[in-house]
């Protein structure tokens, strides 16, 4: 018997999917030149590597990376999608000049039980997985899924992109710590930091300024594509120290994650730092309940854990313990996060 929990997991997949049937998703995806063009680079700059082979592109959308593939000289290339775009993907493969080349197939590739086309396995798997904090609404399962169960078992298979390292950085923001939480304090007189709570519970994805950013850059989490598990992603746990290049209170943590390619002899990187062209992932930035009043040399320990949500897999739970005794300022607490 379906539980409350199994429908409310139906519900949050249902609606994930079908936010992707709208076209402005995929305009502001495509729209992303740095993203784009980062897959085109990857793709037409490594040609001899498609030439003659079969590709599977995850969670195909428009079906722009599958032609980028059949541009390079695939031999065939399956774009599959869950959402209703893939029957426009169809289309515009078609008015493109990719259908002998190209098949769209609209479902979820954990039910496919074979490839179409009498497609035996795949030597190339082509995926725009990346969510916000990397695996926020991910695809990534997805991806490995159709590694281990469609990748060619005796050349193997290559993955585009190959690995995933995310990062961290303090920020300093006191104008939007003032406007986001002090205001609850005081709203016509009434108590409002109930809202004030809840508020530091949700992250927020924006485009952090270089200018904000105060401590050295700290690695946070990586992994390799090709060895990657489902289980490796079930949790993850980073320690990590950051130290103040000037005088500055930090507010936040803003967390970034780039995403090479390194399958081909021309190796490219989609990077979505602060100091890089901005992507439509922006960066996740964490505030903290109590910021740190911080002085230049001074560090801050801190540990990160992360994993999907146990209601909604595609949501993610963080959690953060922060240590730091400074000149002005000692401080130790623990905070807890949704991204939702």
């Amino acid at each position: 018997m379906a539980t409350e929990a199994d429908a409310s997991k139906l519900a949050a997949t249902d609606y994930y999917f079908n936010s992707y049937s709208h076209y402005s998703i995929h305009m502001e995806m495509l729209k992303d030149r740095h993203r784009t063009e980062s897959y085109r680079d990857a793709i037409v700059r490594n040609a001899y590597m498609f030439k003659g082979k079969t590709v599977l592109d995850v969670g195909c959308g428009t079906g722009i990376l599958s032609m980028f593939c059949a541009k390079a000289g695939a031999k065939k290339v399956i774009g599959i999608d869950c959402s209703s775009i893939a029957v426009q993907a169809r289309e515009i493969v078609k008015e493109n000049g990719f259908a002998d080349v190209i098949t769209i197939v609209q479902g979820k590739v954990e039910e496919l039980k074979e490839l179409p086309d009498g497609v035996k396995s795949v030597d190339i798997i082509v995926s725009e997985w990346m969510g916000y904090f990397l695996l926020y609404e991910s695809m990534l399962q997805t991806v490995l899924f159709a590694r281990d169960k469609f990748g060619n078992k005796e050349t193997g298979v290559k993955l585009l992109p190959s690995h995933a390292n995310m990062a961290v950085v303090g920020i300093t923001d006191h104008q939007y710590h003032k406007d986001r939480f002090e205001i609850w304090n005081d709203v016509q007189g009434f108590d409002f930091t109930h809202f004030k709570r809840l508020q530091y519970v949700e992250p927020l994805v924006d485009q952090v300024s270089p200018n904000q950013c105060f401590t050295n850059t700290a690695p946070l989490y990586s992994f390799d594509l090709n060895t990657v598990t489902e289980k490796d992603l079930d949790g993850w746990t980073s320690t990590f120290k950051l130290t103040a290049k000037r005088n500055d209170t930090l507010h936040a943590l803003s967390v970034h994650f780039d995403t090479p390619f390194f399958a081909g002899h021309d190796e490219v990187v989609l990077d979505t730092s602060p100091w890089s062209t901005p992507t439509h992932w922006r960066q996740t930035v964490l505030y903290l309940v109590n910021p740190l009043s911080m002085l230049v040399g001074e560090s801050a320990t801190f540990t990160m854990k992360s994993g999907p949500n146990k209601d909604n897999p595609r949501d993610l739970d963080i959690t953060l313990r922060v240590d730091f005794d400074g000149a002005v300022q000692i401080s130790h607490f623990d905070q807890d996060f949704r991204l939702r």
